[in-house]
């Protein structure tokens, strides 16, 4: 039984190994260069570097209301 348990343990990665390889690469400069301009093209769009607009902030303090 462990023979059996073994070759099918080999199989399936020898399965994942084949998957892997067929995986297309690229270069990390070439990846790091493109996640860059990435950035700096939709840095207009991040509310961590613009901020946002008082009115619309879903995490100010709620406004106290109160009635003389």
């Amino acid at each position: 039984m462990s023979s059996n348990s073994s070759l099918s343990t080999m199989q399936r990665l020898v399965e994942q190994l084949k998957f892997e390889a067929a995986i297309e690469r690229m270069k990390v400069s070439q990846a790091a260069m493109e996640l860059q301009q990435y950035c700096v093209q939709n840095a207009c769009k991040d509310a961590l570097l613009v901020g946002l607009p008082a009115g619309s902030n879903p995490f100010r303090e709620p406004r106290s209301c109160s009635l003389f």
